[in-house]
């Protein structure tokens, strides 16, 4: 079994790049347009996990301004279809067999988010839709299985994007005893929520000061704005035993926590091998966030998983981080530079089950709406 630091966790095979030995196998895609990304993974399928082909990611800012207006500006909405269009463009070199694109929060809550939905899909001709709050927070769970420890009772799956914040609270012990990861199926899920506070959002509410000390206030003010938004489920609430027993792990699935972990790292650039699947003591987790909250925007750029596009956004992912950590206390952090395309991925290469002859779905996993 694979250790570190910080401990040991399941080694099992994380999604590779690359070409490959059944380069003519289908290829399917995943497209995740957020507040302030727009994302794109193209795959196969490989054995019970996925072999990444092609990836892209664009800082759009889609929500830039929407605090104040409501709305999407013109200027984030044409940079979006600028993004998507490369999507488009790869999506069709590739012939993707089956695809999957989704919106997030910025669309969810924007006045004129289905209208740039619909202008989107015109230009770019690709299946654009939004999605709940809780399919988001399933699909941040299902990317990232294969780092959870099936040695611990239950994990915590956070998902801090840009405009909101998801939280799956998934019941390892049950996972275990239905054979876990090996046996393909899905973890009950015993709660889930979604704070409106994002690395976009949280930034537009808390302007950045000057000084060092006002800066420390700053950070504490945004840390404790997001516990007050920290309203876990009655489900998620009757786990606490197990967090305060220390037989719980987080998984962290955000640019965020991929940061603090190559600032953790001292990377002089981000490596995605070095990142994903890392164990992180939550001390080194907290000691990272400290280095980057107490320096200004100029300092935090020059760190090497940071530079000028990160800079202005990450504190803010650092206070949601903290209060997490916070309310709900475990050892370790599991860092996964993976998350909604991975999920979305998963479940496009599922094989369907056919349907019973008594009409049954035959297609749901066991414990039917607890399931991931």
């Amino acid at each position: 079994m694979a250790k570190d630091a910080a401990g040991s966790g399941p080694a099992r095979p994380r999604p590779t790049r690359g070409r490959r030995k059944g380069a003519s196998d289908p290829v399917y895609g995943a497209i995740d347009l957020g507040t302030n990304n727009c994302r794109l993974l193209l795959a196969r399928r490989q054995g019970k996990g996925l072999r990444v082909v092609d990836a892209y990611s664009r800082i759009v800012r889609l929500g830039e301004g929407m605090t104040a207006s409501g709305r999407l500006s013109e200027a984030a909405m044409d940079r979006a279809i600028t993004a998507l269009q490369v999507c488009a463009d790869r999506l069709k070199k590739r012939e993707v067999l089956k695809m999957r694109c989704i919106a997030t929060e910025a669309c969810r809550v924007a006045e004129n988010g289905q209208d740039f939905i619909d202008r989107a899909i015109e230009a770019t001709g690709l299946p654009l839709e939004i999605i709940t709050a809780e399919e988001e927070a399933r699909l941040a769970v299902l990317g990232s299985l294969d780092l959870m420890d099936e040695t611990m009772d239950a994990a915590l799956v956070l998902d801090i994007g840009g405009g909101s914040t998801e939280l799956c609270w998934v019941d390892l012990a049950e996972w275990r005893a239905r054979g876990g990861y090996a046996s393909g199926g899905r973890p009950p899920l015993r709660g889930w929520s979604t704070m409106p506070l994002g690395v976009v959002t949280l930034s537009d509410h808390f302007p950045e000061p000057e000084g060092d000390e006002a800066r420390a206030e700053w950070y504490r003010a945004m840390k404790a704005h997001a516990a007050k938004h920290l309203k876990p489920p009655k489900g998620a609430r009757r786990m606490r035993p197990v967090f305060d027993g220390g037989k719980a792990h987080l998984v962290g699935t955000s640019g965020t926590v991929t940061s603090v972990a190559g600032v953790h790292l001292n990377l002089e650039r981000y490596m995605r091998d070095r990142v994903d699947g890392l164990w992180m003591s939550v001390p080194e987790a907290r000691a990272a966030c400290d280095r980057l909250s107490s320096r200004d925007r100029a300092g935090r750029a020059q760190e090497g998983c940071i530079g000028e596009e990160r800079a202005e956004l990450v504190v803010a992912g650092c206070a949601i981080y903290e209060a997490v950590l916070d309310a709900w206390p475990v050892n370790r952090v599991r860092i996964g530079d993976r998350g909604l395309r991975e999920g979305m991925l998963h479940n496009l290469m599922r094989p369907r089950r056919r349907r019973g002859k008594r009409g049954g779905s035959g297609g749901r996993p066991a414990g039917g709406k607890d399931e991931a």
